[in-house]
């Protein structure tokens, strides 16, 4: 007998519908294990924002006049860079103006024993300036500062060696020998420029001073040490006249 089409579809139906289910397609083992992975990379930090943090720890700063594109990277995530620093009582500060970022402790940090201490930090070390470097750092602060005013902010501001001599001199006197004065003021620029204050002293004895001057040291101590000094100055022409 022959089987009519609506009986065979239905007999079909009958038949499906009896039939076990197939079991759905196993998700496979490759991508079970890239799941986490891609959890991980969502949470992981961006490549250009961990060097760009990397070089912030290594010197302490970053200028945006050497290192544009680092520091764009920190300007637009400094959120997130805060927050990456925040377990080691560390903390980005933005100087957009002079184009520097800079590595500071926060206000509210307490060190050991609760004291309100930037020194105590573990990550900080002390470094102590001699006399001869605190004059130099305030007079180059006190440089940077004026031609600021006179050229406006942003503008790289560079100075010879020639021109601190004197102003070193009012301070320290002078030795005698020009070659011996030149020399202890060389060697006093080289130890500042590891602060990252200034440059390196170029072929034409000229160096550029640094935007980090700026918040390196605190401003009433430098005056308060060059009034300190001035004073010491004029009573030595005091007692030297008198004598």
């Amino acid at each position: 007998m022959a089987t009519s089409p609506l009986t065979l579809d239905l007999f079909d139906q009958w038949t499906a519908s009896a039939a076990p289910k197939a079991a759905p397609a196993s998700t496979p083992a490759v991508a079970a294990e890239d799941a986490p992975q891609t959890l991980a990379q969502t949470r992981a930090t961006p490549a250009n924002l961990r060097r760009a943090i990397q070089e912030l720890l290594k010197y302490g700063w970053l200028e945006q006049q050497s290192k544009p594109q680092l520091f764009r990277h920190l300007a637009t995530e400094l959120a997130r860079a805060n927050a990456l620093l925040e377990p080691l009582d560390l903390e980005v500060r933005m100087d957009d103006t002079r184009g520097l970022a800079y590595v500071a402790i926060p206000s509210d940090f307490q060190g050991e024993d609760g004291q309100e201490d930037e020194w105590t930090h573990p990550l900080v070390r002390r470094q102590r300036l001699t006399l001869e470097l605190s004059l130099l750092l305030a007079i180059l602060r006190r440089e940077f500062l004026q031609q600021e005013q006179e050229r406006g902010i942003g503008v790289p501001v560079s100075i010879s060696v020639e021109q601190l001599l004197p102003q070193l001199e009012i301070y320290l006197g002078a030795s005698g020998s020009d070659l011996q004065d030149r020399k202890r003021l060389l060697t006093l620029l080289d130890n500042l420029s590891t602060h990252g204050v200034v440059s390196e002293v170029q072929a034409q004895e000229c160096l550029v001073i640094r935007p980090m001057i700026v918040h390196l040291a605190n401003p009433q101590n430098l005056q308060a040490l060059l009034q300190h000094l001035r004073d010491l100055t004029r009573q030595g022409e005091g007692s030297h006249d008198a004598a």
